[in-house]
């Protein structure tokens, strides 16, 4: 990458974290079996505004959570979020499979997978997640405890 593409780069950054490049805020769907896990990181992520000021009405996430990975299936459609996340380990099924389920269903969305405490090197067994993958928007991952701060620009980064 030259340094005239990495500055661009930055200063798309930039304008997305100050809020001159969106108008809307990005929808991200959170399917985790956990609740207290999901009413925090929903709380986290609809508290941030575009220019840090919490009565800003410019929110730059909506989020939606689901403890049942069937239910947000059910609900799920073609085009409505820009991001989900995805719990890796859940009764009846993991993130994976649900994963490639909604891969079917809207192609074109982003992808991450919550861990909670897992070592990343056990879960690349799903090489075809891990690998080669940052093209179709998989392979990327949150390994709680994380800080506020570092999840939002962990979240910011996979929007650019």
């Amino acid at each position: 990458m030259t340094n005239n593409m990495m500055l661009q780069k930055q200063e798309l950054i930039q304008q997305y974290k100050d809020g001159s490049l969106i108008t809307t805020p990005k929808r991200i769907l959170i399917v985790n079996y956990e609740d207290d896990v999901n009413f925090a990181l929903k709380l986290v992520l609809e508290e941030q505004t575009y220019n840090g000021d919490i009565a800003d009405k410019k929110k730059r996430f909506q989020v939606d959570c689901f403890n049942d990975p069937f239910l947000a299936l059910r609900s799920f459609k073609n085009g409505i979020y820009d991001l989900i996340i995805i719990g890796v380990m859940m009764p009846r099924t993991n993130g994976f499979e649900l994963s490639k389920i909604m891969r079917r269903i809207d192609e074109n969305v982003k992808i991450c997978f919550l861990t909670a405490g897992q070592i990343l090197s056990n879960l690349c067994g799903y090489s075809s997640l891990c690998t080669g993958s940052e093209e179709h928007n998989h392979g990327k991952f949150i390994s709680l405890p994380i800080e506020n701060r570092d999840l939002v620009e962990r979240l910011d980064g996979m929007f650019m």
